[in-house]
């Protein structure tokens, strides 16, 4: 470390106080044989009330019973014993304690009630708290494991640190890790969070200079504004976070809610969040310990294109399809790079990609060095995958030795990175890690599925960092105070004040004033009703289109009205706003909402009804910059009609990307109590953008119909 972190004394303790130690107890015994097997080098004590002799030392009956500070106890006594012990650890000096304890926010009311209690008394006595309802960590580096469930040693070279707020699920990870032989620098527990979250321990790992990833698993972000600033440190300093975090359904949901008393934010807007931050998500264990295995052997990559060599046509058949479902490109190769191969695999091979290098290697292994010297000069790729199994036991070193060699040799000089992956889900044999390690081969036995996708998932990460983006929000002044909106042309003008051009519009009072408003567009009108408590004009028949012709204009004004009345007849009417149509264009929706955990949030779909019938929308977290905005247009399954679908003229994305930044800006303008700006339909076309309807809502109106 660095400098002196708040956490240190904490997670790097020179002694450790067991409070609660019993033989009864299988936490109690986990965590002292723990100790024993890492041979932990500072000193440790024993408290239990009873007193006596516990794993053949004399136990303490009380912690102030010590002769010298501490710096960390884990607590193994009942809730009703916490907060007393607290004070006694004020008295004895220490910096921290880890609560192994439940009965805290997990279980409801009365439990959120007693663990504020318990954080009001840490925050007067000054010591840290882990958990409660945690498992405790393992400083793996240091040699402390103050865990409470079996923990074992890591390889040498270990980078990956875990950080989850389910103990259990850790063990979970770190038993994967160590079945791939994948090394851990820490693993912490968070548990409830009710001191220590998630974010500080982060900070913490960013300084620690073995830690090159961190691999989480979140059920809840309870400091948004603080992990978004720890996660741009990590990735000032060249290190990633991979997260795996529920809230995909409303079952987690209800889950979380139950384990830890989390409540679980929009899971499109933290993905959304990810994007932003630089943090690579995924959706499995497998996927979490592979995907940061992969960024801390292979770090950032260069270049998009991902190269894929087998000796199976199949596989290859396989990674083709695979690597389309997890939008992993396999580019084509060049010109040169085809002739390269052409000279150095057999005849009946054909240069591609994936390269079926055919069972021709099997034979000659140094087919496979040749054609992964050649694929890995191709300059549209970054990474080049190798399929082929490492030995599982001793047996089977001799001959994998051979065609590992010439793997080696392929992967060895200049180009695109080089990693071995197994072609199914196998652990690592201790026979097959030092056969890697000894060639200094970067083997992944997760097999074809996980590892490609961890591929995919360590391309999208050196993207992120290539094109990192910290737009400013502090630069966005809010109004004082700011303009309490109400009506469509309202919303519009305000928009068109703020550089959103917006669709001309007069407002008339009687079918005169709509028939010369008509006439002075020139073309087809469009009318529509403007009242504030008609959000939907559509529902109540209160747009007409393309009218042409006075009569045209005079019948849709009146039968207008008498439905209006009909249907809302309570409704405030301030008249008919009058347009031009508008035909040929793409029509788009841009809307913002306030999202309860991370504030103003962004969304842009294809407009109309369509962005309810399809719900094909891309979400960022306010403020954005044009660089966003093409990412978010790129995600969308329609972004192909805006490149001149079927003869429509393509639309100038700089300009459209402008347009949504202003939009976003304006959101901001409005303040906190903005509750959604909607522009839908956004007309666009070619260098044309233009917003045909605005709504502004404030406060708790109902927003759910563009998520």
């Amino acid at each position: 470390m660095t400098h002196h972190h708040t956490l240190q004394r904490m997670l790097r303790p020179q002694s450790i106080a067991l409070v609660g130690a019993t033989e009864r107890s299988v936490w109690s015994n986990s965590a002292f044989e723990n100790l024993q097997r890492f041979k932990y080098p500072g000193a440790l004590h024993l408290v239990n009330r009873s007193g006596g002799t516990i794993y053949g030392r004399q136990a303490l009956t009380s912690l102030l019973e010590l002769r010298a500070p501490i710096d960390v106890a884990l607590l193994m006594v009942p809730e009703a014993a916490i907060n007393g012990t607290l004070r006694d650890l004020q008295a004895v000096g220490a910096a921290g304690a880890v609560i192994l304890s439940s009965g805290f926010a997990e279980a409801g009311s009365v439990g959120r009630t007693r663990q504020r209690e318990l954080l009001d008394i840490a925050q007067t006595t000054g010591i840290r708290l882990l958990g409660p309802n945690c498992l405790g960590f393992v400083n793996f580096v240091d040699s402390i494991p103050l865990w409470t469930i079996a923990a074992r040693r890591q390889p040498d070279g270990a980078a990956i640190a875990i950080v989850s707020q389910s103990g259990a699920t850790a063990g979970q990870i770190s038993t994967f890790a160590g079945q791939q032989r994948i090394g851990l620098t820490y693993m912490v527990s968070t548990g409830n969070e009710a001191d220590t979250e998630i974010a500080e321990v982060i900070d913490y790992l960013v300084d620690e200079s073995r830690t090159r990833v961190i691999a989480l698993f979140v059920e809840s972000i309870r400091d948004p504004n603080r992990f978004a600033a720890v996660a741009r440190r990590v990735q000032d300093a060249g290190k990633a976070i991979v997260a795996l975090k529920i809230g995909a359904s409303p079952v987690t949901a209800v889950a979380a809610q139950a384990h830890t008393g989390a409540l679980v934010g929009d899971d499109r807007v933290f993905s959304a969040v990810c994007r932003q931050l630089g943090i690579v998500r995924v959706d499995s264990v497998e996927d979490l310990v592979t995907t940061a295995d992969m960024i801390a052997k292979l770090g950032p990559l260069s270049r998009d294109g991902i190269g894929l060599v087998a000796m199976s046509g199949g596989m290859c058949e396989i990674a083709a399809d695979q690597a389309a479902s997890c939008d992993a490109v396999l580019p084509g190769l060049s010109s040169a790079t085809e002739t390269a191969l052409r000279e150095v695999i057999p005849a009946f091979a054909t240069p591609s990609n994936p390269l079926d290098i055919t069972g021709g290697a099997m034979l000659e292994p140094e087919l496979l060095g040749r054609a992964l010297r050649a694929m890995r000069r191709d300059e549209a790729l970054g990474i080049v995958a190798c399929l082929f199994d490492a030995p599982l036991g001793a047996e089977a070193v001799t001959w994998a030795e051979k065609v590992i060699a010439q793997i080696a040799s392929g992967f060895a000089g200049t180009g695109a990175r080089g990693i071995l992956l197994s072609h199914t889900v196998a652990g690592v044999s201790k026979e097959g890690a030092a056969v890697m390690t000894e060639y200094g081969v970067p083997y992944s036995g997760s097999g074809l599925h996980h590892g490609l996708k961890a591929v995919g998932k360590l391309v999208e990460w050196s993207r992120m960092c290539r094109t990192k983006r910290v737009p400013d929000a502090a630069s966005i002044d809010v109004a004082t105070p700011p303009p309490q909106l109400a009506g469509e042309r309202e919303a519009l003008d305000f928009l068109a004040r703020h550089g959103v051009p917006a669709i001309p519009a007069v407002l008339a009072h009687s079918e005169q004033e709509a028939v010369a408003a008509a006439r002075g567009f020139g073309g087809p009108a469009v009318l529509k009703i403007s009242s504030a408590q008609i959000p939907h004009k559509s529902d109540v028949a209160g747009v007409a289109l393309d009218l042409v012709g006075d009569e045209a204009v005079c019948n849709a004004y009146h039968h207008m009205l008498g439905q209006v009345a009909t249907l809302r007849p309570g409704a405030v009417i301030d008249g008919v706003i009058v347009s031009p149509m508008r035909h040929g264009r793409v029509e788009l929706f841009v809307g913002t909402m306030r999202d309860p955990q991370w504030g103003p949030v962004i969304a842009i779909g294809l407009g109309g009804v369509w962005v309810e019938a399809l719900r094909d929308t891309s979400l960022r977290v306010l403020p954005v910059v044009a660089d966003d905005v093409f990412e978010m247009l790129a995600e969308l399954r329609g972004s192909k009609l805006l490149d001149g679908f079927r003869g429509s003229a393509p639309v100038d994305r700089t300009v459209l990307a402008a347009v949504v930044v202003r939009i976003g800006n304006c959101a901001l303008t409005l303040g906190p109590e903005l509750q959604s700006l909607e522009i839908n339909p956004l007309s666009v076309s070619g260098t044309t953008v233009e917003a045909l309807d605005a709504l502004v809502t404030w406060n708790q109106s109902d927003l759910k119909a563009w998520r």
